[in-house]
């Protein structure tokens, strides 16, 4: 009578052990898919937000780059001057890149170890 209760109770726990494991998996997979997911959107939102920036900031720089070029009275001073200011802003943003680090590193971690 005892070994079939411990037979019983083995097979009952390798049953047990099997749901839980395929529970688990499933749940990793959901995990991966909500993180990948997550930074599918992200990643494209990015992109299309930065597209549009790109073309009115290009627009704006040419109305600017026209707008010095005449009241200079030159037709490349304007050019110059918008082309050296972006040269300013590229090299800050270069020597404080570490900073910008920190925030993405915060937001992706967020959504990585975010728990249910």
């Amino acid at each position: 009578m005892a070994f079939e209760t411990l037979k019983k109770d083995l097979v009952d726990v390798d049953a047990d052990m099997r749901s839980y494991l395929e529970t688990s998996e499933e749940y990793y997979k959901l995990k991966f898919f909500k993180v990948l997911m997550a930074s599918v959107t992200t990643l494209a939102q990015s992109l299309i937000i930065g597209a549009v920036l790109f073309l009115a900031l290009s627009m704006a720089s040419l109305g600017i780059s026209l707008a010095l070029n005449e009241a200079m009275g030159s037709f490349y001073s304007g050019f110059l001057i918008v082309g050296a200011f972006y040269i300013v802003v590229a090299l800050i943003f270069y020597f404080f890149r570490s900073v910008l680090q920190r925030p993405l590193l915060q937001k992706f971690s967020k959504h990585y170890f975010d728990r249910p």
